[in-house]
């Protein structure tokens, strides 16, 4: 566990998502099958929490987000959530739609590799929380949806008027923010959307093997790059080469980059601690 985590103990018990970690490979699988996984407030609170536990637990290396069933994660469930906002005023609703943007500000903010194995529908908030994490895998079968507007609100939700243009352009972000429509896996991988399109039955061993190699790999490398790429979306060119030389100085008193030359000198392969 971290040194710097304070009194509130880490939780072990997750109750509206299955959570494990297994060899430094966190996995949260989104379990309300019969609802494409839909999300309600107590999973929305769950994962944002999480999130914020993640760096101080010690023991993951990466983040594996997926569904069960034949769904990834088709948005707020329409009964538990938006029957119950029709009852709330404006004071609650915003305390709601900063909660479920808080989700999203922690994948990016979140110093972890987290994978998206997108196993079939990603509508709605599921869209963007796949659209947050790091690396989108998709089966053949999924589909993307941000359809925000199909049921009469903005497109930009969550943050997806932010990141969505930065990953496959303002036209493209425009067409999928403001119809709502469904696009295809193979539609995904061809704007940027999806890092790549396996097929179904192929999904969650790919998606292990590369949680697998990052967890494995240079652990801190991986964590600052995460974190300069979130950083740097808004900075001048000037404060992002002084930002990357600062964090490479750092970077080069790090005990991977001294195994790196011992291993090279040794004509033999890195043992990586994340340190």
């Amino acid at each position: 566990m971290s040194p710097f985590r304070a009194t509130p103990p880490i939780t072990t018990d997750w109750e509206h998502f299955e959570f494990t970690v297994d060899d430094g490979v966190a996995t949260v699988t989104l379990n309300r099958p019969d609802k494409l996984n839909a999300l309600t407030f107590d999973s929305y609170a769950d994962l944002r929490d999480l999130l914020a536990e993640l760096p101080h637990r010690g023991d993951v290396r990466v983040l594996v987000i997926t569904g069960q069933g034949r769904g990834f994660c088709s948005g707020g469930d329409v009964e538990e959530i938006i029957g119950e906002l029709q009852k709330m005023e404006s004071a609650e609703l915003l305390e709601f739609t900063r909660m479920t943007g808080a989700v999203v500000k922690a994948l990016r903010e979140c110093p972890i590799p987290v994978i998206a194995a997108v196993n079939g529908v990603a509508a709605g908030a599921g869209s963007v929380i796949a659209l947050a994490s790091d690396f989108r895998l998709l089966a053949s079968s999924a589909k993307f949806a941000f359809l925000f507007t199909k049921v009469g609100l903005a497109g930009a939700d969550m943050g997806s008027a932010y990141l969505l243009p930065r990953l496959v352009g303002l036209g493209r972000a425009t067409e999928l923010l403001m119809l709502g429509d469904k696009i295809d896996a193979a539609r995904a991988e061809a704007i940027g959307l999806a890092s790549q399109v396996v097929p179904d039955s192929e999904l969650a061993s790919t998606a292990s093997a590369l949680a697998r190699r990052l967890a494995d790999g240079p652990a801190l490398a991986y964590s600052t790059t995460k974190v300069l790429l979130t950083r740097e979306l808004d900075m001048d060119l000037g404060s992002s080469i002084e930002l990357e030389a600062i964090t490479q100085a750092l970077l080069m008193t790090a005990k991977d980059h001294g195994e790196f030359y011992a291993a090279w000198t040794a004509g033999r392969s890195p043992q990586w601690t994340g340190r």
